[in-house]
């Protein structure tokens, strides 16, 4: 369908009603009077169109004619009738370069929030533009079984009904898990889909969906025979309520007020005055001490170095007092305890001395027997008795008031231990270098590419990936042991129970038995597969993976772009030979009006469900769209209160547009507007000036946003959009569409303006629907002649005409009518009162503006036997107010048609008597030395600036009196 006013002759008398049969049109079969009075945008529905009624037969949609305004109920109704006849799913009629995006699938427990919006809006957007522009459209939907959070969720229900997850036992559990996800599990899937989603749903996949967890074994398999994954103990983070380990995402660095605690290390051999005194926040730790730490130039302890130091508390233990350079002598005290089994940059420095490493930690957060007296205690009281200890020994130097950066669990709040501990690992530095390599040649471009040095410099100091999590909910690690063998020297990696059992008994003889390994995968890994396990890998024959793989784009949060995106990029190059995408688009976060990150704790959570029924979802999403990619956005209700306006002012032109169309029985006027088109520069040549210029703007702005949505600049789209709407289509050609409308007359120029409107219209709902799906589509559907769909509509075409020669020209009807209208407010004229006007112009201008007579008469309130046009001032200049529009382009108002003069001259000589008092104060006041002297210099300088601005009003209100006067006494 190209993007112009042109029926056929089939399409003016039948209307479609189905894909497979046709149905005379009711619009030409029915009695509908035209108004003879001039409208506003604000216009009361005057009775019910046919064509508002067809619209509506299928219960799903209403028209402006019919509704005062956009109804936010209707947006669900017109969600399923896309989703029933299919608009979602991707459709090879029209292309075969398919635009692929892969959903983040959010957490199976999760409930709709802010940063749903945001990725929800931006990826529809990037979809629904697409599916216009006719390439095979997939949005891949699926949701992620989220290990941690969703069996913490059910370890909690059922700690209400007083059951606890070991006393189920394994299957139990997991059992329950599953009947807790399909009854809630679908909340966030459906709350999705209120904000407009055009996901194929059919399509819709589940991480521990059977073809995902069948992917997520053969990866674990495959890695583990390249050698990439191995089993080791390493320093992780350990959480001792949910008895796991869990990721850098799931670590949450909070400020807390805390104590920092100097404790007395003595000396070994030494007498009473040599110690060491430490600084630490977690004195519960020295007893995993293996070493002291110096400076080797701090002079105040070189004479200790390579001596022994004793730990408190600990029945006498040395551990050596060494020198590195990596101390800070600054820092504290200058001495730094290494306690390598309880802190990430003391287990490094201990693999790099060759230190030993201590843990005197259980799993549970307790102390164990390496810490004597204290073996047992939890980790928290153990810090307490300790420390009184350490009081009464007299060890203890001090302990003062200090901030903290406490890591504590992202799902169940707790403190976060580093803890040594038995793992299984990726070994990411060969996979990282190929990432790398992805971006450096442009197979992958990361959106904005400022982001592209932060994903340079995370993969080149990559760390090796630990995997295991030490759960029941998730995929159950592909590795079995043998009974009675060493777990950690004998063990088989099988892609299933079978396959391992059938290699044990082969390697172990034929009554070796089994177990498999108890903890799960990290939830990142199954994810990491998602863009291409949801198409079919390791299958890669089916029809979905040849057709839609690799994807087109990722979209997400920049806040994962290393735990999730970075290793999509990994995994997808190492098993499938290409990157998994060819574009990453990253969002900012969503913040509070103040730019503060919105949190339960503050109080400044926007719910996006809520939002939606005050606002509407369309002004949600126009406001979170406008945003800049990987910048943060400040939401607050001013920006959704206008945006929600916006969508008003979107239905009253429609409103406006449908009230004036013609009659359903007028096939002559039809036929009238059905002969305009616009696809050619002699075919715009034949239209007023207000026509030629609109098309020519909607022709550039068609041009300038399909540009800016090729590159991904939808903060621009949307602000061109909106400008263009309100600003020149809304403000300026509805108003001026009217003298065709109601004032010249005649049918012909009517059906120019009828053609003009209709045309505008509905490319300004096509370059708008992706941002604001509902009511674009509700207006669509209310328009005659709707073929089909606006979600399945084409989009508009590009380089079509323009006349850059009378945008100028119009441009300067424009500067004339505002010049005009701000005199008429400067001078307080009602608004219905109709004033004289001289127009001076050189005949080049004059010509094309006297043609515009009737639009000029119309948007400036002019008496249109009274405009005037001359090549010089008039005779009554002198008693005129004089406006300049523009170069060549000037306009004389007689003042007498302006105000009453007697009137005006009275009011303004109060005006200037109470300005002067103002004024003659605030000169007092700068003429006082003391003020000068004692008051701040922004205040002075704030008095001297109003006394500058009241002298100007003075000057201004002086000259408009002389002028009033003069005028008076000709009058007179």
């Amino acid at each position: 369908m190209i993007l112009q006013t042109t029926f056929s002759a089939p399409s003016l008398l039948f209307s479609s009603c189905s894909p497979h049969r046709l149905r005379l049109h009711p619009l030409l079969f029915s009695k509908r009077r035209r108004r003879a009075v001039m409208p506003s945008l604000f216009t009361t529905p005057r009775c019910v169109s046919v064509a508002a009624a067809a619209a509506s037969d299928n219960g799903v949609f209403t028209s402006p004619e019919t509704a005062k305004s956009f109804d936010f109920t209707n947006e669900e109704r017109i969600y399923t009738w896309w989703e029933s006849r299919g608009y979602f799913r991707p459709s090879f009629e029209r292309g075969s370069d398919p635009f692929v995006i892969s959903m983040p699938p959010p957490n199976v427990t999760g409930s709709l929030h802010m940063g749903h919006a945001m990725f929800v809006t931006l990826e529809d957007i990037m979809v629904r533009y697409h599916r216009m522009k006719g390439r095979p459209t997939l949005w891949l939907p699926g949701t992620d079984h989220a290990g941690i959070a969703t069996q913490l969720v059910v370890e909690r229900m059922l700690a209400s009904e007083g059951i606890k997850r070991v006393d189920l036992g394994r299957d139990e559990f997991v059992k329950r898990v599953w009947e807790w996800k399909e009854k809630y599990g679908g909340t966030i899937t459906n709350q999705i889909k209120r904000l407009g989603a055009s996901c194929d749903w059919t399509r819709e996949h589940f991480t521990l969906d059977e073809q995902l967890s069948r992917a997520v074994v053969e990866a674990f398999v495959r890695l583990h025979e390249k050698g990439l994954i191995y089993q080791g103990s390493y320093m992780v983070n350990w959480s001792p309520s949910l008895q796991t380990a869990v990721s850098d995402l799931e670590v949450e660095y909070h400020e807390e007020s805390g104590s920092l605690y100097y404790i007395k290390y003595r000396v070994a051999g030494g007498s009473k005055t040599d110690f060491l005194t430490i600084a630490t926040t977690r004195p519960e730790t020295l007893f995993g001490d293996v070493a002291i730490a110096v400076h080797p130039e701090d002079d105040r302890y070189s004479k200790y170095i390579n001596r022994m130091a004793i730990v408190p508390m600990t029945y006498g233990r040395h551990v050596p007092i060494i020198a590195d350079k990596l101390v800070d002598k600054e820092f504290g005290t200058g001495v730094l305890k290494i306690s390598p089994g309880h802190d990430h940059n003391d287990y490094n420095l201990a693999k790099k001395l060759g230190l030993p490493i201590l843990n005197v930690m259980n799993k549970d957060g307790t102390l164990n027997k390496v810490a004597g007296l204290y073996c047992g205690l939890d980790r928290f009281e153990a810090r307490r008795k300790l420390w009184a200890d350490l009081e009464e020994t007299g060890l203890a130097v001090k302990k003062e008031p200090h901030t903290l950066r406490v890591p504590r669990s992202q799902r169940g709040g707790e403190v976060i231990e580093p803890l040594i501990s038995k793992q299984w690992f990726v070994t990411m530095e060969p996979l990282a270098e190929k990432a790398l390599q992805a971006v450096e040649k442009g197979d992958l471009k990361i959106i904005p590419e400022r982001f592209d040095k932060i994903y340079n410099h995370w993969l080149s100091n990559i760390k090796d990936w630990c995997i295991s999590r030490q759960l029941w909910w998730g995929h159950r690690i592909p590795v079995w042991y043998i009974v009675g063998k060493d777990c950690e020297e004998e063990y088989i990696v099988a892609r299933s129970y079978d396959e391992a059992l059938g290699k044990a008994q082969e390697k172990y003889g034929r009554d070796a038995k089994i177990y498999q390994d108890p903890d799960v995968l990290d939830t990142w890994f199954s994810s990491a597969l998602w863009p291409f396990s949801t198409l079919g890998w390791p299958d890669v024959s089916t029809e979905d993976f040849r057709r839609f793989y690799p994807t087109s784009m990722l979209e997400t949060g920049h806040d994962i772009l290393f735990f999730w995106v970075a290793r999509m990029v990994m995994m997808g190059i190492e098993f499938t030979g290409t990157v998994p995408f060819s574009h990453i688009y990253l969002h900012g976060l969503i913040r509070d009006p103040e730019g503060r990150k919105m949190s339960k704790t503050l109080g400044n959570v926007i719910d996006p469900l809520d939002t939606i029924k005050e606002y509407g979802t369309d002004a949600l999403r126009f406001t979170l769209a406008l945003g800049t990619a990987g910048q943060d956005l400040n939401l607050s209700t001013e920006r959704l209160t206008s945006n929600k306006a916006f969508t008003n002012k979107l239905w009253n032109a429609g409103k406006f547009v449908l009230q004036n169309l013609p009659s359903q029985n007028d096939a002559s006027i039809w036929e009238n507007i059905i002969s305009y088109k616009f696809d050619k520069v002699e075919l715009l040549d034949i239209l007023p000036l207000p026509e030629r210029w609109v098309i020519s703007k909607l022709h550039l702005l068609i041009d300038s946003v399909t540009a800016s949505y090729d590159k991904f600049f939808f903060g621009d789209v949307g602000r061109e959009i909106y400008n263009f709407f309100w600003g020149d289509f809304a403000d300026w050609y509805i108003e001026a569409s009217k003298a065709r409308l109601f004032q010249s007359g005649s049918i012909s120029e009517a059906s120019v303006a009828q053609a003009v409107l209709l045309y505008v219209f509905e490319n300004i709902l096509k370059l708008l629907h992706p941002f604001m799906p509902f009511v674009t589509e509700e207006l669509w559907q209310a328009l005659p002649y709707r073929k089909e769909a606006l979600i399945a509509s084409p989009w508009p075409l590009t380089s079509l005409p323009r006349q850059i020669n009378s945008i100028k020209k119009f441009e300067n009807l424009q500067a004339l009518t505002r010049a005009i209208r701000n005199a008429r407010a400067e001078y307080s004229v009602e608004p219905v009162k109709r004033i004289s006007a001289s127009i001076v112009a050189n005949v080049e201008v004059t010509e094309y503006i006297k043609k515009e007579k009737v639009v000029l008469a119309l948007l400036s309130r002019l008496d249109l036997q009274s405009i005037h046009f001359t090549d010089s001032p008039p005779g009554n200049a002198d008693q005129s107010v004089h406006l300049v529009a523009g170069d060549g382009l000037e306009a004389y108002l007689p003042l007498a048609d302006m105000v009453d003069i007697t009137s005006e001259i009275q009011r303004l000589y109060k005006r200037l008597s109470k300005m002067q008092t103002e004024y003659d104060g605030l000169i007092a006041r700068l003429s006082s030395p003391k003020f000068i002297e004692k008051a701040p210099e922004d205040i002075v300088r704030g008095v001297r600036e109003k006394a500058e601005e009241t002298e100007e009003k003075i000057t201004l209100t002086k000259n408009r009196l002389a002028l009033l006067e003069s005028t008076a006494v000709v009058t007179q």
